[in-house]
């Protein structure tokens, strides 16, 4: 798929010629999905394993993430367009604003998934869950505290769990 390539309905915006925020990135997911279109639409619970490798000077603030079993991880999409404001996703002909959609093209490419923690290694933590490319800039790690977390609706097309 040209990832780059603006569909019909869509709109691009200019960009700004300077950034405002100083971001780090802290370490580097590891996924076996090679491009863009290996990836998921979005990670599942039973996705497979990734590993997110931390940099050494932020290792230590690993401590105590093993009390929970699910992380919010926040990375940055490093691949994504940034200046879509209307999009048709899937080149669907259904136009969306970008703020009203989970696409990887927005003005800042930042992701989150909540992701099933499988294990804590030595400068790294194991996971299930993520939806981004092999190598895609970790931003940041958060305990996932909500005990009642919704899912999105499935988009038509897609996989539904047959109820009993």
């Amino acid at each position: 798929m040209d990832w780059d390539r603006t569909r019909p309905g869509e709109i691009e915006a200019p960009l700004p010629g300077r950034a405002d925020a100083r971001l780090v990135f802290i370490g580097v997911i590891r996924t076996p999905f090679a491009t863009r279109d290996d990836c998921p639409r979005q990670g599942k619970g039973d996705g497979p394993i990734c590993r997110i490798e931390i940099f050494a000077p932020w290792r230590p603030a690993l401590t105590g993430l093993d009390r929970f079993a699910r992380v919010e991880v926040l990375y940055w999409m490093h691949q994504a367009r940034r200046d879509l404001v209307l999009q048709s996703p899937k080149g669907n002909g259904e136009t969306h604003g970008t703020f009203a959609l989970r696409s990887p093209v927005r003005p800042n490419p930042i992701a989150t998934s909540l992701c099933d923690l499988a294990a804590i290694e030595d400068g790294a933590i194991v996971v299930r869950g993520l939806d981004c490319v092999d190598g895609t800039p970790l931003l940041d790690l958060k305990p996932d505290r909500c005990a009642y977390t919704p899912l999105a609706p499935p988009n038509p097309g897609e996989f539904k769990e047959a109820t009993p």
